[in-house]
Parts: structure tokens; C-alpha cells; sequence
């Protein structure tokens, strides 16, 4: 009876948390809060009042941003 919790890697995740892509990205959990802020943000999916990052549209918008 001692079943291994099976958990996805985080570079195979779709949608990361704040802590996730905190960790993933290397940017802090209160500067991804503040680009995230914004209403016309497309890499953020809110899930009630949970906050999640679309991980590949946040690496795409990385690609394009010379800082953050």
C-alpha cells in the first residue's frame, strides 16, 4: 500500500504556479504577480482566484522581452 504520488515534471506542465514558475524561470514570485497584474495579459489563467502561468506563452514573451 505505499503508492508513489506520480507527478508531472514541471517542463512538462502546461500551466505552472507562482512558486513553479517562480522556480522554472528564475524571476520572482512578486514580479511575476506584477506582469501578471495586468488585464490584457495572455500567458496568465486564472482558475477562481488562482493565478497560473501558461508556461509556453510566458517562454514566448520572454523570447521577445529584452528585461522584466
Amino acid at each position: 500500500m505505499n503508492e508513489k504520488k506520480s507527478e508531472v515534471p514541471i517542463w512538462e506542465k502546461a500551466n505552472l504556479t507562482l512558486n513553479e514558475a517562480s522556480k522554472y524561470f528564475n524571476i520572482g514570485i512578486n514580479k511575476l504577480r506584477s506582469i501578471t497584474d495586468d488585464e490584457h495579459c495572455t500567458f496568465v489563467l486564472w482558475v477562481g482566484s488562482k493565478r497560473l502561468i501558461k508556461r509556453q506563452a510566458f517562454e514566448a514573451y520572454l523570447t521577445k522581452t529584452y528585461s522584466v
